[in-house]
């Protein structure tokens, strides 16, 4: 399908880039990620992040948003769980700076606790962006603004949420990218613990934020 049977594709485009590019959960999760683990797991953590970008399109397509939004208590419910999971990353990020250095039997194991880091990164990001009820909020006061009645509702929700993909990929993988070359300028274990403790605090915030907003 064509982007162009989007009605006012340039519009929804724009309003895509920009709460793309505003800082928040996303871009303090890929900034974590990095830092714990490179850019791979940034980029990883990002591309579980986009994943969940279906989800919700999927959810506002066959009404399932609706449901969350006229449900009080499941609203309620969806949204402790997501802010409780929050908390629990900021907690596990600032926790790991105060861990033992690693021993030579731990730096054997590199290559294996790397591919686990690299699952960790995908789930931790794919968790996050479909346990955060205020992103399926939007998709569906946005999505169907934009949606052409001459064409299927749910192939064009899913190609808007291919759109959001590739933005939010080269917008958060830049990021990972910048942060990678910025630990390599300042490359000191103290700054990365710093850089953890100052993302594990955010993302606490922002469970915080998340778990007493009406």
């Amino acid at each position: 399908m064509d982007i162009h049977v989007i009605l006012d594709f340039w519009a929804f485009f724009i309003a895509i880039l920009l709460l793309t590019m505003t800082p928040g959960l996303d871009t303090a999760l890929v900034i974590r990620n990095t830092t714990r683990g490179g850019w791979k797991d940034g980029i990883t953590c990002s591309l579980g992040i986009c994943c969940g970008l279906f989800v919700h399109a999927t959810m506002s397509a066959i009404g399932l948003s609706v449901f969350l939004v006229s449900s009080a208590e499941l609203f309620t419910v969806i949204k402790t769980i997501g802010a409780a999971y929050l908390i629990w990353l900021g907690i596990q990020s600032i926790k790991s700076t105060f861990s033992k250095r690693r021993n030579t039997v731990e730096v054997t194991n590199k290559i294996k606790e790397k591919k686990a880091s690299l699952t960790l990164s995908f789930k931790e990001g794919f968790l996050s962006n479909i346990l955060n009820p205020k992103t399926a909020v939007f998709y569906l006061a946005l999505l169907p603004q934009f949606i052409n009645p001459e064409y299927n509702a749910f192939a064009q929700s899913l190609l808007m949420a291919s759109v959001h993909f590739i933005i939010a990929m080269f917008w958060q993988g830049g990021i990972a990218l910048l942060v990678e070359k910025a630990q390599v300028l300042m490359s000191s274990e103290k700054m990365t613990h710093r850089i953890e403790r100052i993302t594990g605090s955010v993302l606490i915030l922002l469970g915080v934020n998340l778990l007493v907003s009406k």
